[in-house]
């Protein structure tokens, strides 16, 4: 956008030049014509010039926005997902799997302490002489439910659902291992996202590379190429626990 503005202030000082040499050495007669023409093009110029700026501006606004319900949705199924792992081992491959768990998963709720015990081997070992060894108990004291922990009363039987943009659009959910390590991966296209704005500036945000932007083509939770179980977003998008 700031070469297009660039442009447009570069023909708009042209212009102003222009009519400064017609008003110099343009004859009288048909210098008033050519005036107004060049000053309504002037006119026009900078109204281009000041939606550009300005539609750039609401674009930003309304990314934010709308990046701000998928991003908590991808939180979601981040958090789902990790239960999963801790439960099963892995990471569910499709939401209706994940669904499912969250509908029937319980949780162990565990307590770790030290025991003593003779250790018999030892003993016979000293001489008859008792001697004791320690050993590591885990007691389960209960269990909580995993829908009630992540969601309480909220929906998320819908947690596939991108929820802004496109209408009825989903994140596309992949698992599987990576060095026989579990991974997992949500993911959505920003033109998805961002459906209905201008597609230059789509295009341009598909290819953001910034620190304080979302980065890459996707929004995404996860990796299928690396083990992390983070989003791709800064911080300052949410105010959930990333």
């Amino acid at each position: 956008m700031l070469t297009v503005i660039i442009a447009v202030v570069a023909i708009i000082l042209l212009t102003i030049g222009i009519v400064w040499l017609i008003d110099k050495f343009v004859p009288k007669k048909i210098k008033p014509l050519i005036n107004i023409g060049l000053w309504g093009l002037i006119i026009y110029l900078a109204y281009i010039t000041f939606w550009s700026v300005y539609g750039e501006i609401q674009f930003n606004q309304l990314k934010k926005e709308r990046y701000q319900v998928v991003i908590e949705r991808l939180i979601d199924v981040r958090d789902a997902q990790l239960a999963h792992k801790e439960v099963t081992g892995r990471y569910a491959g499709t939401f209706d799997s994940l669904v499912r768990f969250i509908d029937t998963a319980q949780v162990a709720i565990t307590q770790r302490r030290d025991s003593t015990y003779i250790d018999e081997e030892l003993t016979k070992r000293y001489g008859g002489v008792e001697t004791e060894a320690t050993m590591v108990v885990i007691d389960t004291l209960g269990y909580y439910s995993v829908k009630d922990s992540l969601f309480g009363t909220r929906d998320y039987k819908n947690m596939s659902k991108v929820g802004i943009g496109k209408a009825g659009a989903e994140f596309e959910l992949k698992a599987g291992s990576l060095d026989d390590i579990p991974v997992f991966e949500a993911s959505v296209d920003k033109a998805v996202v961002l459906e209905g704005e201008d597609p230059n500036l789509i295009a341009n945000e598909k290819q953001v590379v910034s620190v304080d932007g979302v980065n890459g083509p996707n929004l995404k939770v996860g990796s299928m190429e690396e083990i992390k179980t983070v989003g791709n977003w800064p911080k300052n998008y949410t105010t959930k626990k990333d």
